[in-house]
């Protein structure tokens, strides 16, 4: 089938410092790389490595055609991203000694995106094709409801976090992703817990301790790989995107999100974003320590 991903395409230009500055501190970086980055185009390049078809609908700017050229390269189809006359999108992440980080986003060209486009494009889906999408970008909801009367399955990760775009997706929902924060917001915002919502299938990645599938009568505990992480900057869009890609293949949702938890885990071990995601020969060999 098709995984489509209305995402973000960012240039990401990371930073590695001792400790993550705090305000007015001024700090110097031992290294810089630039790659490429964005939450859709991680997830997109994790669903790509990982063996599914993947259409990714966004923008670039015209600075932008290297990421364009570079997410073909990894397998993704790059057909329907827009060429436009704004900035690309790009990001300035800084990553510590332990592997934590901290992330400043320009949205640039992936808040110019065309509703008309985003229509053209899902129409060509089909009953059980994948949708997914996150908050780096404009439309969703536009694209949400577009997808849901088509029958594709919808799918979102809840980042950045903004309760109101939750709360907007949450009608068209079939599969609900978020970190353990993002869920403790989510339930303040609603005054509801994660278990009374109405979506299908809520996975909440709890870094360190693991994931949490909660579905229709099941609450399940995933527990995590352990490795020593480097850097921890894209390793939710890898679980998502492997979690997706596993689902069209016809995984259960449980055998998915162990082989997502896998591609987080050694994905950490790694310096960068979208360029250094693992592809599934790799996840599938890989034990941790």
């Amino acid at each position: 089938m098709t995984i489509f991903n209305l995402g973000s395409i960012n240039a990401d230009h990371v930073y590695c410092v001792p400790h993550l500055p705090g305000p007015g501190e001024t700090l110097a970086a031992t290294s810089m790389q630039t790659g490429l980055g964005g939450k859709g185009a991680n997830m997109s390049v994790a669903a790509a490595r990982a063996g599914s078809h993947v259409v990714q609908i966004g923008a670039v700017g015209r600075d932008g055609l290297w990421a364009k050229n570079r997410l073909l390269e990894y397998g993704v189809d790059t057909r329907h991203i827009a060429e436009l006359d704004v900035p690309t999108g790009h990001a300035i992440i800084t990553v510590d000694d332990v592997g934590e980080n901290a992330i400043t986003l320009f949205s640039g060209a992936n808040h110019q995106i065309s509703e008309d486009s985003i229509a053209r494009v899902l129409s060509s889906g089909s009953t059980g094709d994948i949708f997914v999408t996150q908050n780096e970008t404009n439309a969703q909801v536009i694209a949400a409801k577009i997808g849901s009367k088509l029958g594709l399955r919808i799918c979102y990760a809840a980042a950045p976090f903004d309760a109101n775009a939750v709360k907007a997706m949450l009608p068209y929902l079939d599969f609900l992703i978020l970190n353990s924060v993002e869920a403790q917001q989510l339930e303040t915002a609603l005054d509801v817990s994660i278990e009374e919502l109405e979506v299908a299938d809520i996975v909440i990645t709890l870094g360190a301790k693991g994931a949490r599938w909660v579905g229709r009568e099941i609450d399940q505990s995933f527990d995590a790989i352990k490795v020593d992480p480097i850097d921890t900057t894209g390793a939710g869009d890898t679980f998502t995107g492997y979690v997706l890609a596993g689902l069209d293949r016809g995984l259960t949702m449980g055998q998915s999100i162990s082989l997502a938890m896998r591609a987080a885990a050694l994905m950490v071990t790694r310096m960068g974003t979208a360029d250094v995601i693992p592809d599934l020969k790799e996840v599938e060999e890989f034990s941790g320590l």
